[in-house]
């Protein structure tokens, strides 16, 4: 006999529910509500039992904080060093992980090669699957795995109570799902992918993942936008949350950490698709600086530091007169209010002509660096293309710029130096107060400190 339900109304941009439907969300989003069907909740208290990790009714009790132990948490290899660096050293048992990416960069190649590596080791590892069935996903492991073993089990399951027994029977060290908006509870009447739907199954995932101490990946889709899809509780749930970007048409994968309880969350790692599976980029500068020994108008390098590790990578701009109508201000890779502002700047605080000159600027190898240390290596490349100006030398540019024109500081630049000293750097232009604490010179990389934007520029052409 089935359950009766009530009707309540879901907003599928922010979760929020409403007993009645209303044509403008408290987030501001109109005509988002969609009509779900809740089932009762069981009364039955031992099903209803403490937050994931208890030991049943009762079982979580207050504790002084100060006598709670702290311990190392046991991470496990997941044989894939650049995946290991993003998630802070491996997998932690029992953590909730959430990847996300758009369709066709390599989120399934990723994860089959991490389940194979991990089953390799002799553990026993449930891979999940809504989307394919076990025929596809066995060609893709043939394709980018050396070899599959026995440990390695594969199910085709949407419904989340069949997956739950599968892993009561199974007991596996190492559980995929892919993906979990083409999961489904028969606890709600809801589609799946609703919003109800993979709040839910988040939720018993992340209890599934504590209760056996055993760690999930979660694969979830994205949004035109590139944001993930469905409510963004499932966001504040889990315990990591990896996004895997890149060109369609450009071989380099970067795999990002925007939340991370066991680990840093400005580490990136750097994969090559390839036709056998994801490839590991251990330099990941030298695939960005692919014209190295060249030097050329509107070419300027710029670097970031990324958790462990600096990345360096190109800015290209092209400075050519506006024909007809007002000038175009196209960036790729940085934002287009931020080029704005410094090109404001070069006009009104150095005097260059740039109203009617159409401004492109790029970042070389798809890249979207974070911050605004690159202000300066983008204003840079603007005046060498606008002046037609080529450094002397090997030249690398890190620095802030202020609507005053002056540079401010940036974070790192130590390490940053040392790096360019490495890849054969002759000078490297920065914020005077950074090269204040550096010195002139760096393994034979000379330090030039300038206090703002008219200094910079006279260092590049001298």
């Amino acid at each position: 006999m089935a359950k009766k339900g009530k009707t309540i109304f879901v907003c599928q941009e922010c979760g929020y529910e409403s007993p009645q439907w209303m044509g403008q969300c408290i987030c501001g989003a109109w005509n988002s509500f969609v009509e779900e069907r809740v089932l009762p909740v069981d009364t039955n208290p031992a099903a209803r039992s403490g937050a994931a990790g208890s030991k049943g009714p009762g079982g979580g009790r207050p504790e002084p904080l100060k006598k709670v132990g702290t311990a190392d948490y046991d991470r496990i290899d997941t044989g894939i060093g650049e995946l290991n660096r993003v998630l802070g050293g491996g997998m932690v048992k029992g953590s909730l992980v959430l990847i996300s990416g758009e369709p066709g960069i390599g989120k399934s190649t990723i994860i089959i090669q991490t389940a194979a590596n991990i089953a390799a080791s002799g553990r026993t590892v449930l891979y999940v699957s809504g989307e394919e069935s076990e025929e596809q996903i066995k060609l893709r492991a043939d394709r980018v795995c050396s070899s599959i073993p026995d440990s390695l089990y594969v199910l085709a399951e949407t419904n989340l109570e069949n997956v739950e027994a599968a892993c009561e029977n199974l007991k596996p060290a190492f559980l995929i799902i892919d993906s979990i908006q083409t999961l489904y509870s028969s606890q709600l009447d809801s589609a799946p992918g609703s919003v109800s739907q993979v709040r839910l199954c988040g939720n018993i995932l992340m209890k599934v993942a504590k209760t056996n101490d055993v760690p999930v990946f979660i694969v979830a889709h994205v949004t035109k936008s590139g944001d993930l899809a469905g409510p963004k509780t499932v966001e504040h749930l889990v315990d990591c949350v990896l996004n895997f970007s890149g060109e369609r048409d450009q071989e380099l994968r970067v795999l990002r950490s925007y939340k991370n309880r066991f680990g840093t969350t400005s580490e990136i790692g750097a994969f090559k698709m390839e036709a056998e599976g994801l490839k590991e980029v251990r330099d990941i500068s030298a695939t960005f600086l692919e014209r190295n020994e060249e030097m050329s108008e509107g070419s300027v390098t710029a670097a970031i530091y990324e958790g462990s590790r600096p990345v360096m990578f190109e800015i290209q701009a092209l400075v050519s007169p506006a024909n007809v109508g007002f000038a175009r201000r196209t960036a790729v890779g940085i934002d287009n209010q931020r080029l704005s502002m410094i090109l404001a700047v070069m006009e009104k605080i150095v005097g260059l002509q740039l109203i009617n000159q159409d401004v492109y600027v790029n970042v070389v190898g798809g890249i979207r660096p974070e911050g605004t240390g690159t202000d300066l290596a983008a204003a840079l490349a603007v005046y060498s293309s606008y002046k037609r100006a080529v450094p002397k030398k090997r030249t690398l540019a890190v620095g802030e710029v202020g609507l005053t024109g002056d540079l401010r500081a940036v974070q790192n630049t130590e390490k940053i130096v040392k790096e360019a000293a490495r890849l054969g750097y002759e000078q490297v232009i920065m914020p005077v107060r950074n090269a204040e604490k550096i010195g002139r010179q760096v393994d034979g990389c000379r330090v030039i400190g300038a206090k703002n934007i008219q200094e910079a520029f006279s260092a590049f052409t001298s």
